[in-house]
């Protein structure tokens, strides 16, 4: 009986240890998955989204053929606007859906795990405060832009595959070929990936890292909280130096910007030819930079407030 009793706190030490000794990478990898499976509206929105959208389209091609022979008499670029509008149309509420899910999922990251009392099942966990904030962080940067950008790419083969089948039943094979030479797949994919990473992901990074740390301090009404600020600074502003540079600054950075070169509404889709991929220029915007310090700054106090946080 002394053996065993002895025996005991020696392998609970060692299961204890071995817990503790858990790779950081593994750890992180598996802090991911958590926030995959706990928030189920991350991969399943874009392709939800997408086949809704599908659907309406699949309607809508019973008038593609008499628009096909309409715009024939257009010069190449009228008739690619035309034919190409409903592919920026679809692209455009791919990165919508990326920004609301991005956005209700960053209010509610840190809160609802207070607030259902499961912090205390995840902190007795040999995981860190630091890769649990970095995996919530890593669902606005990183998943929800490529999970995004991916179903938006098969939206749009989707969307010319259909497109391909009603025109060649409508006997014009020829603007078949002129379809899919004006809009080629993987360029307009490519350009929706690069616009979603740079545009509502590093540019907006403040307005995540703002929501997320509001999150973590938040009793209650975490949206009121993060909104009631902004407002109260941009009013502040208005009422003493009649000016609305804060909140133009907050919308700016809300709204995203993809390239440094973009100056107009119609170059921001990813079907059209005048938009680039110039990592180059976007990264050398020292305005990006200065957004992701201030990211920086609201994440680590978001790591502070989760080692000290409790049930609510």
């Amino acid at each position: 009986m002394n053996i065993q009793s002895n025996s005991m706190p020696e392998s609970f030490q060692a299961h204890t240890i071995a817990a503790a000794t858990i790779p950081a990478r593994q750890a992180l990898l598996w802090s991911v998955r958590r926030e995959l499976w706990e928030n189920r509206a991350i991969y399943l929105a874009p392709p939800g989204v997408a086949g809704v959208f599908l659907l309406g389209f699949v309607i809508s091609l019973a008038h593609l053929p008499a628009k096909i022979r309409a715009i024939s008499s257009l010069d190449a670029m009228q008739a690619r606007a035309v034919v190409a509008m409903p592919y920026d149309f679809g692209a455009g509420l791919m990165m919508a859906t990326a920004i609301l899910v991005s956005v209700f999922y960053c209010l509610d990251a840190l809160h609802s795990e207070r607030r259902d009392r499961s912090i205390l099942f995840w902190k007795s966990l040999p995981v860190s405060d630091t890769t649990t904030v970095l995996a919530k962080t890593s669902v606005p940067f990183l998943i929800m832009p490529v999970l995004a950008a991916v179903a938006g790419a098969v939206l749009q083969f989707l969307m010319l595959l259909l497109s391909s089948a009603v025109l060649l039943a409508s006997g014009q094979s020829t603007a078949v070929a002129t379809l899919w030479k004006q809009l080629p797949v993987m360029p307009m994919s490519l350009l929706l990936l690069y616009h979603l990473l740079t545009a509502h992901a590093l540019w907006p990074a403040p307005v995540y890292a703002w929501l997320m740390l509001v999150s973590g301090w938040a009793r209650r009404a975490a949206f009121l909280w993060a909104t009631l600020p902004l407002v109260v600074i941009g009013a502040l502003e208005q009422l003493l130096f009649h000016s609305s540079r804060f909140l133009v600054m907050v919308g700016h950075r809300f709204i995203g910007k993809a390239n440094a070169n973009v100056s107009t509404p119609d170059q921001i889709f990813p079907t059209n030819p005048m938009t680039h991929i110039t990592p180059g220029a976007f990264l050398s915007n020292p305005e990006l930079w200065i957004g992701l310090a201030v990211a920086v700054l609201f994440l680590a106090l978001a790591i502070r407030l989760r080692r000290s946080a409790g049930p609510i």
